[in-house]
């Protein structure tokens, strides 16, 4: 992967002090925002003073997402990773307030512009960052035609980002599945689904927020019934799994209108 794929934007030097111990990061459902609430979400963003990266899923491709990747910038995000679809589609944006991200081949074919890698410095430590956004099931007449190959890609990819890293590897983002006996039953999903999330165990990572909450029935998105459900996740290396340290859902965004998902925050000690 060429670095002239990429949107990297350095401003000024942000005044936030980040960790040199840990892995705090936000992943974030733009909800293919506009330009002034983009904005408005990188702001909010930029007030998580326990952050130090984010992981933004379904960033759209017009003036929006443009908006979002040129706000986080402003807010004192200096390296900001943003893939080029060459199509209109959505895309996952990676950024960090600290530690410039450097982008590392995540290995999916397909839609790759949804799968952005990094490597990132902290501290003494080198950690691995791959963010997800899976494809909804789609139109009629291409149904889960996108979702399907997207998620087969992912699964192929896995093992061989991971196997470039050493230290922790983070998989996070919007997968828009949920996880076999999830609370409520939805019985719109298949097999081949649930054997998506298991890919990721397969893999050798685990659930970070499973790891540390074995029984809660927590929910990231709700439907127009009410019903909940977990679509957005953090994945992280087995080997470093006594390391989790916070896995939770932040419920304000959704509350305040930023957008129609929780985000969900992650705190991962290295060392």
């Amino acid at each position: 992967m060429s670095t002239d794929q990429l949107f990297l934007l350095t401003p000024p030097e942000a005044v936030h002090e980040a960790s040199t111990d840990e892995a705090r990061l936000i992943t974030f459902n733009a909800q293919h925002a506009s330009a002034e609430r983009s904005r408005r979400q990188a702001e909010w963003l930029a007030g998580q003073e326990a952050a130090d990266l984010v992981v933004m899923t379904e960033v759209g491709s017009g003036p929006g997402g443009q908006a979002l990747v040129t706000a986080l910038a402003q807010r004192g995000y200096r390296s900001v990773l943003a893939l080029p679809s060459g199509r209109p589609d959505y895309r996952t944006v990676l950024a960090s307030r600290s530690a410039e991200l450097e982008a590392v081949d995540s290995g999916i074919g397909v839609l790759s512009h949804r799968g952005p890698a990094a490597r990132v410095r902290i501290g003494s430590h080198t950690v691995g960052l791959l963010g997800l956004y899976v494809p909804s099931r789609g139109p009629k007449e291409r149904r889960n035609e996108d979702k399907r190959a997207f998620q087969g890609a992912v699964t192929d990819a896995v093992p061989g980002l991971l196997a470039q890293f050493d230290g922790p590897v983070i998989v996070s983002g919007d997968l828009n599945v949920v996880e076999p006996g999830h609370v409520p039953h939805h019985a719109v999903f298949g097999k081949w689904e649930y054997s998506f999330y298991r890919s990721f165990v397969d893999a050798g990572l685990i659930d970070a927020f499973r790891h540390l909450h074995p029984d809660a029935a927590e929910h990231s998105w709700f439907g127009r019934g009410g019903d909940g459900y977990r679509f957005d996740h953090a994945f992280v290396t087995a080997r470093h799994g006594e390391y989790v340290r916070t896995c939770q859902y932040l419920h304000e965004p959704r509350e305040l209108g930023l957008t129609d998902h929780a985000a969900m925050f992650l705190r991962l000690g290295l060392g």
